[in-house]
């Protein structure tokens, strides 16, 4: 079968999560709530930070920034193996980042006689790193976004994090600044991302914003986008499980349970072509829900957002999964790589049993702010490009100026353009074509 019609009529929802409807309606109260809160804080400033501030995280310090003295102490705090496991995970996140910038290069080439054209990648002079907190302290999001943004060359990180329960959450600041943060603010939500975008007299402003959050964060970045730049549009984590009959329910509840944690409107999705997987996995999740210290979370997610989706064949699944654009998918199949050469439209794609999500989240090197709400059709992830500006160049001979202005003078007063044909006149007359 090729077309989507035909797939349609063999794939089956055994499960449903929240309908188009429920989603644009959750949308529009959030896009209301983010644009007044917005408002408020391009009128009065630093007094509507600390209201929201106190407000949302009960947090209204002196300064929300964290001097140098009280950043040591919070890195102090923690227990060796702690810090160890920051800079294992900053290793090879720093690693892969290193890499991908190698593969990025200024070019300068003569494409005629005399015609120099070329490109520099130069770095974000400033970026904004918002640091997920609340129910989780998100410690992986400071090496994703702080790290990722110095190995880029940008010379000016700020970074912000919410407190947890009225505390600085210890190792996330230990995270932030290890992995090179030039400021440090514990500062939460919207009123954070909107602080770095907008500046207020305690926060100068950034030029880009970046990293993960819930969706008011996300929707946030979306609102702020023109005035400054942003990385993607992150908002609650997705996961979807491909599974043949070569995998087992008990790993792909797990790893499905592993992302709805995250959150009580985070999707789901069970894509298999194993009858016996699709009818026991409600079964299976019930029993670790039993036991699973984060079940109100991940239960709700699994139960509004849940997705369970019988397919016949392995093509069938490439093109569901496309469809569905999840931020990550793991591919749980006596094939991976197959789906690895045939799949367009994901975050990030986790190939065997042996690897998972949680690899990716946390240590593994690649970077976890990924698109979500299927942006992944247009876009990737966050990496150390995200942070280049490739910006061109030109120069030319006066000989070639006086070819090239001849053909560009023809060409504007096709359009109509006097102003920018006399532009390409002037160089004619002025550099010796046959005209002049």
């Amino acid at each position: 079968m090729t077309d989507r019609k035909g797939l349609l009529a063999m794939i089956r929802y055994l499960k449903k999560g929240a309908s188009e409807t429920e989603k644009l309606e959750a949308d529009r109260k959030v896009r209301q709530t983010v644009e007044a809160i917005l408002d408020d804080i391009t009128a009065r400033g630093d007094a509507a930070v600390r209201e929201l501030s106190a407000k949302f995280d009960k947090w209204q310090p002196e300064s929300f920034r964290l001097s140098d003295t009280e950043i040591q102490r919070l890195i102090d705090s923690l227990p060796a193996q702690v810090i160890e496991d920051i800079k294992f995970a900053q290793a090879q996140i720093r690693r892969f980042a290193e890499v991908q910038k190698s593969a990025l290069r200024d070019v300068e080439v003569e494409t005629l006689p005399g015609v120099t054209l070329g490109h520099r990648n130069i770095p974000v002079a400033s970026v904004g790193c918002y640091v997920p907190g609340g129910r989780y302290p998100m410690v992986a999001s400071a090496h994703m976004s702080v790290l990722t943004a110095k190995v880029a060359g940008v010379k000016r990180v700020a970074a912000c994090t919410p407190p947890l329960n009225g505390v600085p959450p210890a190792a996330t600041v230990a995270a932030m600044s290890l992995a090179g943060a030039d400021e440090i603010y514990l500062l939460g939500g919207i009123q954070a991302v909107a602080a770095m975008a907008l500046g207020t007299a305690s926060i100068p402003a950034v030029d880009m914003l970046v990293g993960p959050g819930n969706a008011f964060v996300a929707e946030a970045k979306r609102q702020l986008f023109g005035r400054v730049g942003i990385d993607l549009l992150a908002g609650p984590t997705e996961t979807l499980i491909i599974a043949d009959d070569t995998a087992d329910a008990e790993m792909c509840a797990t790893d499905l349970l592993g992302q709805a944690e995250h959150g009580p409107t985070s999707p789901a999705v069970l894509l298999t072509t194993s009858a016996k997987i699709a009818n026991g996995i409600e079964a299976e999740i019930d029993r670790q829900l039993t036991h699973l210290p984060t079940a109100d979370v991940a239960g709700t997610a699994w139960r509004d957002q849940g997705q369970v989706i019988l397919c016949e064949t392995d093509e069938e699944m490439v093109a569901e999964a496309d469809r569905i654009a999840s931020e990550h998918v793991q591919v749980l199949t006596r094939e991976p790589r197959w789906f690895l050469q045939r799949m367009t439209n994901y975050g990030s794609l986790f190939l065997g049993k042996e690897t998972n999500v949680a690899y990716g989240d946390k240590v593994i090197g690649t970077n976890h702010t990924l698109p979500t709400k299927r942006a992944a059709r247009y876009t990737g992830g966050l990496w150390v490009g995200k942070f280049l500006k490739t910006v061109t160049y030109q120069e030319v001979s006066s000989e070639a100026s006086a070819m090239i202005g001849e053909y560009c003078s023809r060409l504007c007063a096709i359009e109509n353009f006097a102003a920018h044909k006399e532009q390409a006149d002037l160089r004619v007359r002025r550099y010796g074509g046959k005209n002049a």
